[in-house]
């Protein structure tokens, strides 16, 4: 054979080498196309607004309705259940009572804090440069009770529901309007933004849950006017409070798809859709509800999870202590009771109608209301009131006016307790986080050891972020979780859970027990509106993003919707501004009614914009992928850290 190949032989031994590869090939059972396959990208599925439906779920009320919804359907969400055996005992959830009232200190502390609002009146001066005035409390009922009521009409219209026919339950107004008398129970499934879970009648998870799905369904079908069998072609935008119950959040969505059976979901806070529904890219949202107000800086759609406070007071606290301010002025709808229903509906709307945060507003002045009540004549009362009016909303900033004892009236973000069905929750990322470091460091004082002087030196410091860590007490570490980052130690400091063994803390000044020492005494008390804000907004992590907080504090929710609110509150944050930030005082800005928009419609309107977004395509949950996984694709989907 010559050295050198001619170009046949050498195309020869190509083809040849050619027809191995493919027998070689068909062998192994690969098949080559003759062309190269064009793979077309996965398209996304157009989806259309009008099959979205946006549930938005409050403590008092249930706002519901098409993504391309104007405005969605309100309802009380309330529901009265017929009883299933005859002589059983009536039952009824609390609507403006609730625990921690009946302490002893509970006047005392009412007392004391109402001494601090009426100071803070005072200090506080009118427009004109003038201190206002106090009014009499005594002068306002001596007046008062002497009043009677004039009849306005002896037929009046309002009437009990009608039960004759029966039905199983009754949701919303009707549930309202029920006669006390009838053998219904009354629920009122969500207390304080979580699911209202307790030990007395319908109070178990699964009761809870039934009423909630319920109500939905009744006011799907008869409010939207869509039937149930066809919720399979609808999607649903399901708005959670950025703290909430993960095990609550998971059973709701698994009746949302399994059981009503939407066929996708998205679950999403509410103060980042509130930012949604506004139009600002950042802010910090101040949503004030009926039963909870919750604090949360959010910036560029990210809600910054060491800024989240959730306080245990809402409006029906201020409802509830404007009553107790009425009686102490002698209010003269003497038969009021907060048992009742219909009283507690009619205290509200007394409290929207007379209180106000405007400080110009003084003096005695005449107001007049009416009742309506079934089987009973329409009444007109004349009614005389001074400071009343301004106190009850300025409990708000003032807690302790509504004199509750020993409950937890503060809550932090907590990590995540995890959940048997997801094995990769973030305690699996911090155990083998926790295990890298631990790694990283005994190889670290290996070299150090086979060094001259066996001593650790200043690069110690790169080796898995431990030397981060030196000036952190041994105490910050359990013993799973020697090696945790800092970044890591914050996140759980932070959460009110500082990775710490009791006694175990050698520096009493250290930043751990520093923050474990701060949540416990926020836990313990209760921290009025405008300090709530000022600590979210400090917990920013850089001043830029505290800066951006500062100019756009977003208030939503119907909680404080009062006349004078926006400049009260704008007030009361500029006085108690930390003094690096000061010279912000001229770019603060309190938002209350962006785009003329009611602030009770602003989150369910950010949910609306949610489903028309088209980067919310990747973030639906689908109904065969929670068969499948379960938990885990909130972990996987969601819009925010789970």
């Amino acid at each position: 054979m010559t050295a050198n190949m001619t170009q046949a032989e050498k195309v020869q031994d190509n083809g040849k080498e050619k027809d191995k590869e493919k027998e070689k090939e068909q062998q192994r059972g690969i098949k080559r196309p003759i062309t190269p396959a064009a793979i077309p990208e996965p398209l996304h599925e157009q989806i259309q607004s009008n099959f979205v439906i946006v549930i938005h779920p409050g403590s008092r009320a249930l706002r519901i309705g098409r993504a391309t919804d104007t405005l969605p359907v309100t309802v009380p969400h309330v529901i009265a259940r017929r009883h299933k055996q005859s002589g059983q005992p009536r039952f009824e959830d609390d609507w403006l009572s609730r625990e921690g009232l009946d302490k002893p200190e509970s006047n005392e502390q009412r007392q004391n804090g109402l001494k601090m609002v009426d100071q803070a009146i005072w200090s506080k001066k009118m427009s004109n440069g003038v201190r206002r005035t106090p009014a009499s409390t005594e002068q306002a009922r001596a007046y008062n009770c002497q009043i009677n009521p004039v009849v306005l009409d002896s037929s009046t219209r309002v009437r009990w529901t009608n039960t004759a026919h029966h039905p199983p339950y009754l949701v919303g107004e009707e549930a309202i309007y029920v006669n006390p008398t009838d053998c219904y129970n009354i629920h009122w499934p969500i207390r304080r933004g979580q699911l209202n879970v307790h030990s007395g009648p319908g109070g178990s998870l699964r009761a809870v849950l039934a009423d909630l799905e319920t109500i939905w369904g009744h006011t799907i079908q008869n409010q939207l006017d869509i039937s149930l069998k066809d919720l399979k072609y609808y999607r649903c935008i399901l708005l959670v409070p950025d703290i909430c119950n993960r095990q609550h959040v998971k059973e709701v969505v698994n009746m949302l798809l399994l059981d009503m059976g939407f066929s996708a979901i998205i679950v999403h806070q509410e103060s980042v859709c509130a930012t949604f529904g506004s139009g600002l890219s950042s802010a910090c949202v101040v949503d004030v509800g009926d039963q909870k107000t919750s604090v949360c800086c959010v910036e560029d759609g990210v809600s910054h999870r060491n800024s989240r406070l959730c306080l245990a007071y809402g409006g029906s606290d201020v409802t509830r202590t404007f009553y107790w301010l009425l009686q102490r002025a002698g209010f003269p709808y003497r038969d009021c009771q907060l048992s009742s229903r219909l009283d507690c509906q009619l205290l509200q709307h007394l409290k929207e109608t007379f209180c106000h945060l405007e400080q110009d507003i003084s003096g005695l002045q005449d107001h007049e209301f009416q009742t309506r009540f079934p089987e009973a004549p329409a009444l007109l009362y004349q009614v005389r009131l001074g400071d009343e009016k301004l106190e009850a909303p300025m409990g708000l900033f003032y807690p302790t006016t509504f004199g509750i004892v020993g409950q937890k009236m503060t809550m932090l973000q907590y990590r995540s307790q995890g959940h048997s069905e997801d094995s990769h929750d973030e305690h699996y990322l911090l155990a083998t986080q926790s295990k890298q470091d631990q790694s990283s460091k005994s190889a670290a004082d290996r070299k150090a050891i086979s060094r001259p002087g066996g001593g650790l030196d200043g690069d110690m410091s790169g080796q898995g972020g431990i030397g981060e860590l030196s000036d952190l007490p041994r105490g910050c570490g359990s013993s799973s979780s020697v090696g945790v980052t800092k970044g890591e130690l914050e996140l759980g400091a932070a959460q009110g859970e500082c990775l710490m063994g009791a006694g175990d803390v050698e520096e009493p000044l250290s930043n751990c027990s520093r923050k474990t020492a701060i949540i416990s005494q926020f836990e313990s008390k209760a921290l009025g509106l405008d300090k709530a804000i000022l600590h979210s907004i400090d917990c920013c992590a850089s001043d830029e993003t505290k800066r951006k907080m500062y100019s756009s504090i977003l208030v939503v929710g119907g909680g404080l919707m009062f006349h004078g609110a926006q400049e009260f509150l704008l007030h009361r944050i500029i006085n108690k501004m930390p003094p690096s930030f000061r010279r912000l005082v001229d770019n603060v800005e309190v938002i209350i009614r962006p785009k003329d928009m009611d602030p009770w419609l602003i989150s369910w309107k950010g949910g609306a914009v949610l489903a028309c977004l088209d980067t919310t395509q990747e973030i639906w949950i689908h109904q065969r992928e929670w068969q499948r996984f379960g938990v885990r694709m909130l972990r996987e989907r969601a819009a925010f850290v789970w």
